[in-house]
């Protein structure tokens, strides 16, 4: 029972998460991508190619292809690894539209919101990109487009998701050339891809990011029950031989947030001052008192 409440509480938490991703995803695009006619990658950089040289709704030309490339995709990749994506979609389709709806000038117009700052557009339209798209992907939740091709390719191709959707990506924002023929939309299209990518990067190694600790110290005992107890971290014993000396040891493992290493720290030093301690970053942690492993 309580294994089936976890379950619905988790998939509400994945659906929360994901709705805020999206939304900062759509007011990156929506607010400062497309009124400074800055090109993005993934689909949603097509969908601005067509609405910069047609006028077409972006949000139409995203939900269209998408839907095409869905139904691909639950063909081959099956209907649980389509659903969030799904929703993902219409959800990002309705931001946008009702987005454009909202901040659209008397004229008809996407307003510019910060004047003739092109770059600045670039830099805050990529970093609310890159957030909620981590945000998404965080949550296990995906926002379609070259996502789904990448899958698809990877499952019948020895080429992995990431360096197809890096191709995707390159021919998409170089594309815009021939829309605008101006260099400088396709040298902001490509700040957009990297400004974007490392945001993404750092927001979810920051988010997962843990620290492991490796403690030799003949108080160990005193140690690792202080640690138990007082900061409710699981402690590892293991059974170790001095080299040099053939003396049998006991070498401590902690995991814990890297937040609580100061507090490690301190109390390694208040019971044994002398204590050998080695401390390394760790990406990913998952178990009781970490992340819990999310499979589509």
């Amino acid at each position: 029972m309580k294994s089936g409440k976890f379950q619905i509480w988790q998939e509400s938490k994945d659906y929360i998460g994901i709705t805020i991703g999206i939304a900062l995803y759509a007011i990156g695009y929506t607010c400062f991508m497309l009124p400074y006619q800055i090109t993005t990658g993934g689909l949603a950089g097509i969908a601005a190619i067509i609405y910069y040289a047609t006028g077409f709704p972006a949000q139409y030309t995203y939900v269209l292809i998408n839907g095409l490339l869905l139904v691909a995709a639950v063909k081959v990749l099956g209907f649980r690894f389509c659903l969030k994506t799904i929703i993902g979609v219409a959800l990002l389709t309705f931001l946008m539209d009702i987005l454009q709806q909202v901040i659209v000038d008397e004229n008809g117009n996407l307003p510019r919101i910060l004047g003739e700052q092109d770059f600045m557009a670039c830099v805050l339209g990529a970093c609310l990109e890159g957030l909620g798209l981590a945000i998404v992907f965080l949550n296990n939740g995906s926002t379609g487009g070259t996502d789904i091709i990448a899958a698809i390719v990877n499952k019948y191709r020895d080429i992995t998701l990431g360096r197809m959707l890096m191709y995707c990506d390159i021919f998409i924002v170089s594309s815009c050339y021939f829309v605008f023929y101006d260099l400088q939309k396709v040298v902001f299209g490509f700040s957009t891809l990297i400004i974007s990518m490392l945001m993404l990067d750092y927001f979810m190694n920051s988010a997962r990011r843990s620290v492991q600790f490796l403690i030799f110290s003949d108080k160990y005992n005193e140690i690792a029950t202080a640690i138990n107890t007082q900061l409710e971290r699981g402690v590892t014993v293991l059974h170790g031989e001095g080299f040099y000396s053939k003396e049998p040891r006991r070498v401590l493992v902690v995991l814990a947030k890297r937040r609580e290493s100061i507090e490690i720290f301190r109390l390694i030093n208040r019971i044994d001052p002398n204590a050998f301690v080695s401390q390394s970053n760790v990406v990913g942690v998952y178990g009781e008192g970490f992340d819990h492993i999310k499979i589509k």
